[in-house]
């Protein structure tokens, strides 16, 4: 494992270093070593790294929702209000639905297995944009109309969403009923893991007041409270719905209202600690790719992908509608709520896995996805924000600083 730790981490650096200079995404440089040094390319990743992959995607994300609370004002959301709230999920179901209404033509599908697909595909990456939107807001970029925070936030909601539809539409596929018993889950784990990680970011903050600790010993404290709330997650799965990964972030957004200082320090802590992640999680994101299945899919698959996707853009302008956004600024919102990563590596084998007569078409959707999606929206976020975003202007204070 060791020396498949060595050459994904020397090989993701080359690869991205080299696409930098080419002006593309370095992440799409990290997804081709995993693509490269993966089971369906020169396979020198061992089978004890692969077979915790999924931890390793699992704790990367832990990384990235601990830095965006932890950056995150409410006041900010306060502010933007309705938007914000629409962003979580009407952008996610108009790509779905477009998904159900395009695909048994282009695929020759059912209405359910291109609901699936759909559900596998929709939700955004945070791994993606959260360290963008983190970028921006260190660069004051946006900041003033609240749109890295107004994204930021609406990214987590909405895997929640979509992760939960995607559990009904396995049931159906699988014959059984979806009622509308079966989508309470999804605000239900949204109120409790908010109020169930703010609870315990207050918790911390009383703590860390009354026992001096190092920074380093506070990271580990706040990692292991996040990995016990996503174990909470698959506990109470049976009994109470509850979202691991809305508290985790609704934990440093807590800390962050009540201990600003702490909070900075903090999140300068894990950006340090989000080099090596983000080279783990997408050069394990490539890894599970097979260009196989790419080419066996082919063009409609390409086209329906590309087609859902301008329905997720024209819903994020529909939300922004009465804001008092600029034409670009809304255009740079629909292009930031397009990439596909971490959810789609997560869930994509899943139908697959029980056998669905889809499964194998699902998999190759959510690998292109992936691949088309990412780099395109990380490369788009990075070549518009200083152009189309509006620069904070410093408060008096730091103007003669």
């Amino acid at each position: 494992m060791l020396t498949s730790l060595a050459l994904l981490f020397l090989v993701g650096i080359l690869f991205s270093q080299i696409l930098e200079r080419l002006r593309l995404p370095g992440l799409l440089g990290m997804i081709l070593t995993g693509i490269l040094l993966g089971p369906y390319g020169l396979n020198w990743l061992s089978d004890s790294l692969m077979n915790i992959a999924a931890e390793l995607r699992q704790l990367a994300l832990v990384l990235i929702l601990l830095r965006a609370g932890l950056a995150l004002d409410l006041n900010d959301l306060k502010r933007v209000g309705r938007p914000a709230i629409l962003l979580c999920f009407v952008p996610a179901a108009v790509e779905i639905l477009g998904y159900v209404l395009l695909g048994p033509r282009l695929l020759g599908l059912s209405a359910v297995e291109c609901a699936v697909m759909g559900a596998v595909i929709a939700a955004v990456s945070p791994a993606v944009i959260v360290p963008r939107m983190l970028k921006l807001m260190e660069e004051k970029c946006g900041t003033e109309q609240s749109i890295p925070q107004m994204i930021m936030a609406g990214a987590s909601a909405d895997d929640v969403f979509v992760i939960v539809l995607f559990s009904s539409f396995l049931t159906l596929a699988q014959g059984g009923k979806m009622t509308a018993a079966s989508l309470l889950p999804v605000p239900v784990s949204i109120i409790t893991g908010v109020l169930t990680g703010a609870l315990i970011g207050l918790a911390l903050c009383w703590f860390f007041r009354s026992v001096h600790l190092r920074d380093s010993i506070k990271v580990l404290i706040l990692m292991s409270a996040a990995f016990l709330l996503l174990e909470a997650e698959t506990q109470l799965k049976a009994i109470l719905p509850f979202s691991g990964l809305l508290a985790v972030m609704a934990m440093g957004i807590a800390i962050y209202s009540r201990y600003l200082v702490l909070a900075q320090r903090l999140s300068q802590k894990f950006s340090r600690l989000w080099v090596g992640a983000e080279m783990m999680l997408f050069v394990l994101v490539g890894a599970v790719v097979n260009p196989a299945y790419l080419f066996k899919a082919g063009g409609p698959l390409m086209l329906l992908i590309l087609m859902a996707l301008l329905c997720r853009m024209a819903a994020v302008a529909v939300c922004l509608i009465k804001t008092p956004l600029t034409r670009k600024e809304r255009l740079f919102c629909m292009i930031a709520y397009c990439p596909k990563a971490t959810v789609q590596a997560a869930i994509g084998a899943v139908p697959l896995s029980l056998g669905l007569a889809c499964g194998e078409l699902v998999l190759s959707a959510a690998v292109m996805a992936i691949l088309i999606t990412a780099p395109l929206g990380a490369l788009g976020i990075d070549l518009t924000y200083r152009r189309w975003l509006k620069k904070a202007e410093p408060l008096p204070a730091e103007a003669e600083s």
